[in-house]
């Protein structure tokens, strides 16, 4: 039997589309949703955009390890708060089925003064989808955020490309990176579950991530 697939989705940058494109897969692949660090509560985090977007239950998402009033770097947030974020308490859940872990904003971005994000993940030991925009400045971000994660020895499924389809970039980050190109997401208008049901299809996400 194949083991339900869990992954981590990581951005290049902040506002890449991170969040869009885990509610894409906590939707298409039946999955819970976890957000361990959520730096700014305005609307509800990231978490309730999730819920909201997909109207999925409660018990779908899993409750943040932290969540953080300023946003912020994640260390910065939780410095303002007089707290340190304990890497014990960012243990994977117990999850017996698909489960999406959204990390908060790229790689190198430092959950402590000594402790990045991209170690946690290679804690965590899960593969990771790569979330970089489509158009100009995605070569640099990308093929470095790739390199870091070599570097480590952590997985990599492959990339996502959000935005407008750009004619090159993504045959050059598959070529230089050593990654596939899972899918490129054009912008959603109206952004809502039927779009991201359409897209999950159109993307071919589908054919490359279910078992």
């Amino acid at each position: 039997m194949t083991a339900p697939l869990k992954l981590v989705v990581c951005g290049t940058d902040t506002d890449v589309g991170k969040t869009v494109v885990s509610a894409l897969l906590v939707q298409g692949l039946g999955a819970r949703y976890w957000k361990p660090v959520q730096s700014g509560l305005e609307g509800g985090g990231d978490s309730g955009r999730v819920q909201r977007l997909l109207g999925l239950p409660p018990e779908r998402l899993w409750p943040e390890a932290y969540r953080l009033q300023a946003p912020v770097s994640p260390h910065w947030a939780a410095e303002r708060e007089g707290i340190t974020i304990d890497p014990a308490r960012l243990a994977l859940p117990a999850c017996d089925g698909p489960l999406v872990v959204e990390t908060a904003g790229g790689l190198l971005v430092p959950l402590g003064r000594t402790w990045l994000q991209i170690e946690q993940i290679a804690v965590w030991g899960l593969p990771v989808l790569l979330v970089a925009r489509s158009g100009l400045g995605t070569l640099n971000h990308t093929l470095l955020s790739l390199e870091a994660l070599s570097r480590r020895s952590i997985p990599v499924l492959g990339l996502v490309l959000n935005g407008d389809p750009h004619p090159d970039n993504p045959r050059t980050l598959a070529a230089l990176g050593g990654v596939p190109v899972l899918a490129e997401l054009p912008p959603l208008d109206p952004l809502d579950r039927e779009g991201l049901e359409r897209q999950w299809h159109r993307s071919g996400l589908a054919r490359s991530l279910q078992p």
